[in-house]
């Protein structure tokens, strides 16, 4: 029987040698790669972290001590040490979550998958706990240094400077990665820390040379020891910068040595305030296709063969691939046109244009505040910006795009990629806030295409606006097959048309991946003897001026979003035509205002009453009781099935 499988508990693993420790890492990453490449997951920050989070465990008491892992997706160890070692379903619908939960266990605490975080959630953890008198339990944020480039984690640093009594271990995982590699002053300052040996070579020579020089050589050595602040600002001026926050430091440390972790961490809790302890670690460690991979050292994976690494399915063209094609071929006629990424280049996919231009992407870290006021200036100075997000991240910059953005008119574009159902990210991932979001913002245009050729055509459009914010929304995964308009009809692509038996007219509206769910909608209403079209304005918000003419012609308006329904598009729509005085009533179908626990996206779409069957049975019932004179304007209620 492997270590893993005897370990039931950090409490056992207090109790094991440093030779059984060993071990055990060894049997979690073989485990790590077994069952991460049978279900996909983040495998390659897992794997860096595994002597990390046994030292963690090792030296602290969870759950009565606090970890708090800023983003989350390394916390796969962590699961594993707490009892939680059935990965079969790992982000699966009542499988793990790919995160920290608290519902699967009191050893988690932060659930948002959002980054920077950590160290605010801990300062006010610790801040709490020292206000209460409970002085002897602790908080251990483990934070990376890509996750350091937001300011969100400056802010609490800042904070936590000034509070110097707080039971607080502040554990920096330096793998010199985020997604991609890790960009900035930050960067270049861990760099140099991590790789500038010349503190250890001296203070290594006092130790030996002095030390064996008789009660004389001890005595210059104490001398010197004593005087290691000043050594370390000689022979390491950058090692400062936590130290002249006020902070204690220790480190850089291997973050792959137990025994130098134990130390590192024992040496930290012994300190009676914050403590910062630097730790070197190896995205990827173990794993020889992670540790070759170039791109991002395996930070997710599909199910992958773990022999090779190999996909067991290759992907096929996906929206964020059209994005990055046509993105380049914009800039090579453009030169105005300029790229931002929050530390995600590749993922949004403005690799291929940063290879091309590297002058004309730049990575602002994980910093979407600071990557949309940037993009104003840029606009003022001349540029056409386009900042490229993962939808669910846009709301870290609202209050930027509000006032910097759009009260300033500047021409930026903002490309949302896995709007709407990701699924098995769960809850923080899923980008489903936009479109209701964005409805706040004055003099904002927010395109959803459907297809390859709408997404190359909305982008084009929305980089010609040059005094107002554009935003392009699409989903996370595979294009659709191509969704041809049969004609146009007030400004807006016709998808389909059935003749009913009776009076019956039916207008179904499908914005981006839903459109082909309209189509399908429409189909079954005629099989029903409904009258009914199926259309797709391509720019949402605002309502277009067409819509709100379409609709004056017909019995009911049925919309359908992967956005919330009770501020979403449907909801605008409804609101467009009451500001005309028309009373058509409105079938909004779209996400229900709560968290949406981990799912693939056909099990959220079953359980949000979003497949076709469910969309043509309300619409049917809708049209019968219109027929019978009965009230049909109360929104559908999703199925509340598990």
């Amino acid at each position: 029987m492997s270590e893993l499988e005897n370990l039931r508990s950090p409490d056992d693993l207090r109790t094991l040698s440093p030779r059984r420790v060993r071990a055990l890492a060894e049997d979690i990453r073989e485990f790590l790669v077994d069952s991460v490449s049978r279900t996909g997951g983040h495998l390659g920050p897992n794997l860096g972290v595994v002597e990390l989070t046994l030292a963690i465990h090792r030296v602290f008491s969870s759950p009565r001590d606090s970890i708090v892992f800023d983003t989350g997706h390394q916390a796969y160890v962590h699961k594993l040490l707490t009892g939680r070692q059935d990965f079969s379903t790992l982000r699966q619908r009542g499988g793990l979550s790919g995160y920290p939960s608290r519902a699967e266990s009191d050893h988690d605490v932060v659930e948002n998958s959002h980054a920077s975080t950590a160290l605010s959630w801990a300062d006010g953890i610790s801040r709490a706990r020292l206000l209460a008198g409970d002085t002897d339990r602790y908080v251990v944020a483990v934070i990376g240094d890509g996750a350091l480039t937001g300011g969100m984690a400056w802010e609490a640093l800042n904070n936590l400077a000034d509070s110097p009594d707080q039971r607080l271990v502040i554990v920096v995982n330096d793998n010199g990665w985020s997604y991609s590699p890790t960009v900035g002053g930050l960067a270049r300052y861990l760099d140099a820390v991590r790789t500038d040996r010349n503190y250890e070579r001296v203070l290594g020579w006092g130790k030996r040379t002095l030390q064996g020089a008789g009660a004389p050589g001890r005595l210059t050595y104490d001398a010197l020891h004593g005087m290691k602040k000043g050594l370390k600002d000689v022979l390491r001026p950058q090692q400062g910068l936590f130290e002249e926050l006020g902070l204690k430091s220790i480190g850089p440390v291997d973050g792959h040595d137990l025994d130098a972790l134990d130390a590192a961490l024992r040496s930290a809790r012994g300190y009676a305030g914050p403590v910062i302890v630097h730790a070197v670690t190896q995205k990827g460690r173990g794993y020889v296709p992670a540790e070759s991979d170039a791109v991002d050292r395996f930070h997710t994976v599909g199910k992958i063969h773990p022999e090779t690494g190999l996909p067991v399915v290759p992907s096929r063209f996906g929206w964020t691939a059209v994005f990055g094609d046509e993105i380049l071929t914009i800039a090579r006629s453009r030169s105005d046109i300029v790229g931002i990424t929050a530390a995600m280049p590749e993922p949004v996919g403005l690799a291929p244009m940063a290879r091309e231009m590297p002058d004309r992407v730049i990575d602002v870290g994980i910093a979407e505040e600071h990557a949309l006021t940037s993009a104003a200036g840029m606009a003022f100075a001349g540029m056409h910006p386009v900042v490229s997000l993962y939808a669910t991240f846009l709301n870290r910059a609202f209050d930027q795009l509000l006032m910097d953005v759009a009260l300033h008119r500047a021409g930026v574009t903002i490309t949302l990629d896995r709007a709407g159902l990701t699924g098995t990210d769960g809850a923080s991932h899923n980008g489903m806030w936009d479109v209701a979001l964005l409805r706040l913002v004055p003099g904002l245009r927010l395109a959803a295409p459907r297809d390859e050729e709408t997404l190359r055509t909305a982008l084009r459009e929305a980089v010609a606006v040059s005094d107002a914010p554009t935003v392009v929304r699409y989903p996370k995964g595979d294009l659709p097959e191509p969704l041809p308009a049969q004609g146009r009809m007030a400004g807006m692509d016709v998808l389909a048309r059935a003749a009913g038996d009776g009076d019956a007219r039916v207008l179904v509206v499908g914005i981006g991946p839903f459109a082909t769910t309209a189509v399908d909608v429409v189909a079954r209403l005629k099989d029903q003897g409904i009258g009914a079209t199926a259309v797709d304005p391509r720019w949402v918000i605002p309502v277009p001026a067409g819509l709100v003419e379409a609709a004056a012609d017909v019995d009911l308006v049925v919309t359908i979003e992967d956005g919330l329904v009770t501020s979403g598009f449907g909801a605008a729509v409804r609101e467009a035509l009451a500001e005309q005085g028309l009373t058509v009533p409105v079938r909004a179908h779209g996400i229900p205002h709560r968290f949406l626990a981990h799912a693939s996206r056909g099990q959220l779409e079953e359980e949000l009453g979003l497949r076709p069957q469910d969309i043509a049975r309300d619409t049917a019932a809708a049209v019968a009781r219109d027929q019978q004179g009965i009230d049909i304007t109360s929104a559908p209620r999703p199925s509340t099935q598990p």
